[in-house]
């Protein structure tokens, strides 16, 4: 491999905004909010919108993520008579 080349490799906590989860695993990605982790040191923090923790298909729930009214406009277009 190239040196110089590559992005920087490092720990990074996701953490998920719909729910409390948060997991601190190894990323390319850098973010300039930092988090204090159990082990008691600093690592940037990237927010997430759905995790493990939230979808819908590692929950068993069924959530309708509705952007801007998408779904009443479905609705109210194709729904029953």
């Amino acid at each position: 491999m190239k040196a110089d080349i590559h992005p920087k490799y490092q720990p990074v906590v996701f953490q998920d905004v719909t729910s409390d989860f948060a997991i601190l695993t190894r990323s390319t990605l850098t973010s300039k909010e930092k988090i204090k982790w159990e082990d008691g040191q600093e690592y940037p923090l990237v927010k997430v919108e759905i995790s493990s923790a939230s979808h819908p298909f590692y929950t068993g729930k069924h959530k309708i993520v509705d952007t801007s009214g998408r779904v009443d406009k479905f609705r109210r277009r194709y729904g029953s008579k």
